[in-house]
């Protein structure tokens, strides 16, 4: 089966054609093509996605990625299936995508599968973005843990078998990686700020500790004009919001707010002080996810981990999560190119729901936008 997937959840533009053959519990696919569109230039000088900026821009960039993946898998229209976002999402980015979807779908008469964006994460742990690749199910154990964290959601999804989920936490407020765009934003740093904070938290690291005065070679304290009136790190303490809260829920908003305040108490910021102040939000942050992912690991007696979503990028989770499988849980990351939104991943979706319902899908007229979808 040839399908052509298409992604506009946000504010990334993506187009993917796959080969896809088997069932569901041991399906192979060979990507034809694979391309796509940031429009993160277009958004810095909001500091943020732009709703209607995103789907103009969409409009724009849909057709000409259309004939790029079409001119690049070298085939004619011969395809079978159409995949496409429906939600969750910005929803006039999302309609964006649909209404592409139907035009194409009327044009060549092939049928289209909405797909859930969150389950595309989820399945995105799988792909690759050329050449072959498959999932099997055998070489991995249920129950499984799907850790989804991006700049719109974050959540803990248990699955008992496969393409069956139960969410057993999700944010009360803002997302993860909201949180971490917000707060870049307050060090004055340019969006998107998540890797922004990363990069910060990785200097601060390398810095050593100042209790009681870090102390150079020969004894004396440092006079550095850096680290002179300085704060030291170790007075960056920042909550970690649910911690000795029961349920698997995450918040987000008072870690923010409490980033807000050291910063005003603070005054004028320099580039050690923001740099400690990314490495002890980061900290917080990360150290939220993994206490209530090593809660549900043990509860659920958990054997397959996996991470999606842009913030399953972040080099400090990744280290971490390692730290809470060991050896006898496996683990499994997207790799870097999709750890964001793509297309990839509603193709992989695709075509295992389109499996699991036998080819019972919707009428492409039937097809809506739905910004708040759950799992």
């Amino acid at each position: 089966m040839i399908i052509l997937s298409i992604e506009t959840s946000c504010d990334d533009t993506g187009i993917t054609i796959m080969e896809a053959t088997g069932g569901i519990k041991n399906t192979s696919f060979k990507v034809l093509a694979h391309t796509s569109n940031s429009q993160i230039k277009q958004h810095i000088p909001y500091g943020g996605v732009v709703p209607m900026l995103a789907k103009r821009e969409h409009l724009k960039n849909l057709p000409i990625l259309l004939e790029k993946t079409l001119k690049e898998a070298k085939r004619n229209l011969s395809l079978n299936l159409i995949a496409v976002t429906y939600g969750p999402g910005l929803e006039p980015a999302l309609w964006t995508g649909i209404t592409f979807a139907q035009e194409l779908a009327k044009k060549w008469k092939v049928p289209i599968i909405p797909v859930n964006h969150m389950e595309g994460h989820i399945l995105s742990v799988f792909g690759k973005v050329e050449g072959k690749f498959s999932i099997k199910l055998s070489d991995y154990e249920f129950p499984m843990l799907a850790l989804l964290v991006s700049g719109g959601h974050t959540q803990l999804v248990l699955i008992k078998k496969w393409l069956d989920y139960e969410i057993l936490g999700e944010t009360l407020d803002d997302a993860v990686g909201e949180a971490f765009d917000k707060v870049a934003r307050m060090l004055g740093l340019p969006y998107p700020g998540g890797p922004e904070i990363s990069r910060l938290a990785e200097i601060a690291r390398k810095i050593p500790l100042l209790r009681g005065g870090s102390k150079r070679r020969g004894g004396k304290k440092s006079t550095s004009p850096a680290t002179a009136g300085t704060p030291q790190e170790e007075n960056f303490h920042l909550p970690r919001p649910m911690f000795y809260i029961k349920d698997f829920n995450f918040s987000f908003s008072g870690l923010k707010t409490a980033v807000l305040y050291l910063i005003r108490k603070i005054g004028k910021l320099d580039k050690t002080t923001k740099s400690q102040i990314a490495l002890e939000f980061e900290k917080a942050a990360v150290e939220c996810l993994i206490y209530k992912t090593k809660k549900a690991i043990e509860e659920y007696k958990i054997k397959t981990v996996i991470v999606g979503g842009g913030v399953a990028a972040n080099k400090y989770l990744r280290s971490e999560m390692k730290k809470i499988t060991g050896r006898n849980i496996k683990l499994l990351f997207p790799t870097q190119e999709l750890s964001g939104d793509n297309s990839l991943m509603i193709g992989i979706a695709g075509y295992l729901q389109y499996m699991k319902n036998k080819g019972k899908i919707p009428s492409p007229s039937s097809i809506k936008a739905d910004g708040g979808l759950k799992l």
